[in-house]
C-alpha cells in the first residue's frame, strides 16, 4: 500500500490544502516526526472538525480515521468511508470499532484518534480515554503526538460558519506503550502512559503557540 494513500486520497488532500491555504495557511512543524511505515497511532488535542483534514495536509502518511457514527448517515458516508475512515459509537464500549481499528494498526497503516474523545475549548487539554493505551499496547504501534493551532479559531465548536486563520500542526516525537509503562500493574501502566501522553499533546501545543493546561487526571503525580 502507498504511503502517501490511493489517488482519490491524495485529490483529497490537495484539494482541502487548496482550501486550507484560502483560509489562511497551514503551517506544520516537526514533520519528520511522521514513520511512513509500520502501525502508527496518531492521537492529536481535539479543537475543531477541521482536525481530522488538517492533520491529514499537515502530514504526508495517509490516515485511517476513527469517526463518531453521526457523521455514517446520509450523502458525507460516501465520501468519509473512501477517504479510510470508520464509525465508533461514542460513550459506548464498540468492540467492532476497537477491533477494527486494531485490524488496521496491526496491517501496518497508520490511524487517527482522537484521546479526549470530543472537542476541547483550547485551553484545556480533556482527559486522556484509556482506550488509547489499549490500541497502543496491543499493536506495539508507534504513538505520535500531534499538537493543532488555530482550528479552533477557524471553525469554532458551535459556530456554523469558517473563518479565516492560519493554523498550525506539530508532529510531537513518537514513543511507545512499552517504552513507558514501567507500573507494577497493567492498571498503573495506562494511567502512566495516558499522563505522558498528555503531557507530550501539551508540549507540542505549547510549541505551536497554543498553552494549553493538562486535566487534574492526566498530571503528573506528586512524590
Amino acid at each position: 500500500m502507498n504511503p502517501l494513500g490511493s489517488t482519490w486520497y491524495r485529490f483529497c488532500r490537495f484539494v482541502v490544502g487548496f482550501i486550507f491555504r484560502g483560509l489562511g495557511g497551514v503551517t506544520t512543524i516537526h514533520p519528520e516526526n511522521c514513520p511512513m511505515s509500520g502501525p502508527t497511532l496518531f492521537a492529536p488535542i481535539h479543537l475543531s472538525f477541521l482536525d481530522p483534514p488538517l492533520i491529514a495536509v499537515g502530514g504526508r502518511r495517509a490516515l485511517n480515521f476513527m469517526a463518531k457514527e453521526e457523521l455514517f448517515r446520509g450523502a458525507l458516508k460516501w465520501l468519509i468511508v473512501s477517504l479510510n475512515s470508520f464509525p465508533v459509537r461514542r460513550g459506548e464500549n464498540d468492540t467492532e470499532a476497537i477491533k477494527e481499528g486494531i485490524r488496521r494498526l496491526q496491517a501496518g497503516q497508520a490511524v487517527l484518534i482522537f484521546p479526549e474523545g470530543t472537542r476541547g475549548d483550547g485551553k484545556t487539554l480533556g482527559v486522556i480515554s484509556p482506550g488509547i493505551a489499549m490500541f497502543a499496547k496491543k499493536t506495539d504501534a508507534a504513538v505520535v503526538p500531534v499538537g493543532l493551532v488555530g482550528s479552533h479559531l477557524a471553525w469554532p465548536k458551535g459556530q456554523k460558519k469558517l473563518r479565516r486563520h492560519h493554523m498550525t500542526v506539530v508532529f510531537g516525537t513518537p514513543f511507545r506503550y512499552s517504552e513507558v509503562a514501567t507500573g507494577a500493574s497493567e492498571k498503573e501502566n495506562r494511567e502512566i502512559f495516558a499522563r505522558e501522553l498528555a503531557q507530550r499533546i501539551a508540549l507540542a501545543c505549547h510549541e505551536g503557540g497554543l498553552p494549553v493546561e493538562i486535566a487534574e487526571e492526566n498530571r503528573p503525580k506528586g512524590p
